[in-house]
């Protein structure tokens, strides 16, 4: 069972945010460091987090809950029915995300929130994977 009144987790639920998240913040900031210049939230499908200007490459970056992080995932003690079936549907359709981007031929890098806490590592990451896509 729930502690929380179903007004208190509505509440909760309204606060979590699918755009302009600190992680995508900081992601957005190494960008800067990196001198790549990117658009937030372009209308692309599969709807990225950012996509590089001048190349065909677009990032995701994802939380450790929403898309089941291998090192980070807690599966909820209640409700577990809906969450699994929400969880998984996620990743179904990250995947289902990927192979279509990459048919049309863009480069994906995909960010867990919790490596934003290493800038460094993401900064190598994004200059691997992005400097290839560059034309």
């Amino acid at each position: 069972m729930d502690v929380l009144t179903k007004k208190q987790r509505s509440y909760c639920m309204s606060r979590i945010r699918s755009k302009h998240t600190t992680p995508e913040k900081a992601v957005r900031i190494i960008l800067r460091s990196l001198g790549i210049k990117y658009r937030i939230n372009p209308p692309i499908f599969g709807k990225p987090d950012i996509k590089v200007v001048g190349a065909k490459a677009v990032i995701f970056v994802d939380g450790c809950f929403w898309h089941k992080c291998p090192k980070h995932y807690i599966q909820p003690k209640t409700n577990r029915l809906f969450w699994n079936a929400k969880i998984t549907k996620n990743i179904a359709r990250d995947r289902k995300v990927d192979a279509e981007l990459k048919n049309r031929g863009y480069a994906i890098v995909r960010i867990w929130e919790h490596e934003t806490k290493f800038p460094e590592l993401v900064a190598r990451k994004l200059s691997r994977k992005v400097a290839s896509a560059i034309k």
